[in-house]
């Protein structure tokens, strides 16, 4: 029987308001906190883009070209006369639908293959496994440069490219970690009472390795805000007249010296975006693995 202070205690955190949780857990992961926020501010620049933006990001004004920050122009023009800061506002969209998507996408599959494959083993786990590996053997930037090099530029091509490299890399650590999880005797059990598979890798495998998974794909996002900015960069990725932050420094290149703010801007929008997610990816991990827990 529970003693009268447990109970106290128990009620104590019960009536403990959610505002007052979410505080202290900002405390205790403050760069996570800053990550989040940033995140939110860029959710919000990206739904509200047609409000918050000042002008038409694909409009030219070529009696304001190549003008730097000023009252009418914030953040400068490029060399069409387009505003700065409405093509960044406007590119958190690119960035967090080829984040959010690809992460998403290329973490379910690396999920589902991850547990499948620790579930079956045998043939069907060491053939799985080596096509990981050959897809692993290539650096991330290296596979997506040759993906969009055979399926052409473009955003779902883009997507495609980044999606491919995340799924060996989520399906090795869910892997792991569903070994373990195979052995335990509920899934002999489970067996035993004659579930399917199917059943089994859904509700008994797939729930025991979702911290693993979360920690992935929170870390994959701003990989692929990176990568996708790289690929724009290097003139293979979204094309013109699409705004997107690696797109304008693949313009603005050659304005270095005469126009800098081109490259300056659209650069710490990637520096900011790739360390919120890193941050806040960061700090999932450290709430969720119970190694690194304080209390």
């Amino acid at each position: 029987m529970a003693t009268p202070e447990a109970v106290l205690a128990d009620d104590l955190v019960e009536r403990d308001p959610w505002h007052t949780r979410l505080w202290t857990l900002a405390k205790k992961q403050p760069l996570g906190t800053v990550g989040a926020a940033i995140i939110v501010a860029m959710i919000i620049m990206a739904v509200f883009a047609d409000v918050v933006a000042p002008y038409d990001p694909e409009s030219n004004d070529y009696e304001a070209m190549e003008q730097g920050p000023n009252a009418a122009h914030w953040l400068g023009t490029d060399q069409f006369g387009r505003d700065i800061l409405s093509r960044i506002i406007y590119g958190s969209r690119t960035a967090l639908v080829v984040g959010f998507t690809a992460a998403i996408i290329g973490s379910f599959a690396g999920l589902l293959i991850g547990v499948a494959s620790a579930y079956f083993g045998g043939i069907f786990d060491l053939v799985v496994q080596r096509v990981m590996d050959v897809i692993m053997a290539f650096p991330l930037i290296i596979l997506a440069l040759a993906i969009v090099s055979i399926l052409g530029g473009g955003l779902q091509n883009v997507l495609i490219a980044i999606i491919i490299p995340f799924i060996p890399q989520c399906a090795r650590v869910v892997r792991s970690s569903a070994l373990a999880i195979r052995e335990i005797p509920y899934v002999d059990a489970a067996r035993a009472m004659g579930f399917g598979s199917g059943r089994i890798i859904l509700k008994h495998m797939i729930p025991n390795v979702m911290a693993p998974f979360l920690i992935m794909m929170t870390s994959f996002m701003g990989q692929a805000i990176l990568t996708e900015a790289t690929l724009s960069f290097l003139g293979m990725g979204v094309q013109e007249p699409t705004p997107a932050w690696g797109l304008m420094l693949f313009g603005a290149e050659e304005f270095f010296e005469s126009a800098p703010w081109m490259i300056w801007f659209p650069g710490l929008a990637i520096a900011l975006a790739v360390f919120a997610f890193n941050m806040f990816g960061d700090a999932v991990r450290d709430v969720l693995d119970p190694r690194l827990r304080t209390e």
